[in-house]
């Protein structure tokens, strides 16, 4: 087994970079594959229906394997962990993991992505559990848009009183993530844009993108961002600024009135894969190099059978270092037949 453990020749403080000389800085970590929602694009209620099978508790990291695993990432040069689900806040205690991980040292930002149907409830003990931004999936403000694409009836009005209740927690710039299908929500992106225009807010737009394989993606479903800029643009005029950092995967707009931004993450029509440096850990601890992966590798189990931090930490060392991925490059070049590993798995 490879070693990392500091000594002469170790790798554990050089940059760890991919086959495209990529480097590894952001962990998303899933930690349930449960949800509330069955949204089409993402869990449809035909395959994760009452007969679907779950991930059973024991199957799933504990919080003290999480903190384990990313602290192991630290050494590579990771400075960002983002917590998503499945819906997160549905794990029992889940505030606890956010205390934990905030109190790694040299781990700079801890967010969390959620559907925002328990975030009224949340807000609070987010907050003070040290989390420290918040995204909040929001695809319509009408019902009759909203509770379709959720498909279990849940109300806009709640997700809209979690975003209330997290201002009032604190959280300052909460990001508004808006999954764009044309033909059925598409109607709402002037709308919700106008609607957070001047809050301090900042929506995200994002292509509807062919992840898993149950979510019947067909390119004609794809409203391209040019085309969702060019509509809020129409009535509410924009101008293009510059990434807050290299590899950010929405292209910014702001308002040229000063009343705030918006963003656009166009996976399918300008991919941005050559500058992509995260990783993936499922719930129950398979590393995945790519959204639209196949395979994952199980650190989880690894770790389980007794490895050591420096057998990790290689593991780790080997699965990046290999990484060839940049799907959406190739994507209309690619074989489609074959299957992915489902969003609600490995969270987005």
């Amino acid at each position: 087994m490879l070693s990392l453990s500091g000594k002469s020749g170790s790798l554990m403080n050089l940059p760890l970079l991919d086959q495209y000389q990529r480097p590894l800085h952001d962990l998303r970590i899933s930690v349930t594959d449960r949800c509330n929602f069955r949204c089409r694009y993402c869990m449809p209620k035909e395959v994760f229906g009452s007969a679907h099978t779950f991930l059973p508790h024991s199957a799933l990291l504990t919080f003290e394997e999480i903190t384990r695993l990313t602290q192991l990432f630290m050494g590579f040069g990771l400075r960002k962990v983002r917590l998503t689900g499945g819906e997160p806040l549905l794990r029992k205690g889940f505030t606890t993991l956010v205390s934990m991980l905030v109190a790694i040292d040299g781990l700079t930002d801890v967010a969390l992505t959620t559907n925002g149907s328990l975030l009224t409830e949340r807000a609070d003990a987010l907050r003070e559990a040290g989390l420290s931004r918040l995204t909040v999936s929001l695809d319509a403000l009408d019902d009759t848009t909203f509770q379709a694409m959720n498909d279990v009836n849940f109300p806009v009005a709640h997700v809209l009183s979690g975003i209330q209740a997290a201002e009032c927690a604190g959280f300052k710039s909460i990001k508004v993530n808006v999954v764009v299908q044309n033909g059925v929500n598409d109607h709402a992106v002037v709308e919700i844009a106008r609607y957070f225009q001047g809050s301090g807010h900042i929506v995200r737009f994002i292509e509807y993108m062919d992840v898993g394989s149950t979510n019947g993606w067909r390119n004609d479903d794809v409203l391209p961002a040019e085309e969702i800029v060019s509509r809020i643009h129409a009535v509410l005029p924009l101008e293009r600024i510059a990434p807050n950092y290299v590899g950010e995967v929405a292209t910014r707009y702001r308002y040229l009135d000063g009343s705030g931004e918006i963003g656009v993450i166009a996976s399918v029509t300008r991919p941005f894969c050559g500058a992509c440096t995260r990783a993936r850990l499922s719930s129950e601890g398979s590393l995945y190099t790519c959204l639209f992966g196949s395979t994952g590798t199980n650190i989880g189990k690894v770790m389980r059978a007794g490895a050591t931090d420096d057998d990790i930490r290689a593991v780790i060392h080997a699965v990046w270092s290999g990484r060839r991925d940049r799907y959406s490059e190739v994507r209309s070049t690619q074989d489609q037949s074959g299957s992915k590993v489902e969003m609600s798995h490995i969270g987005g």
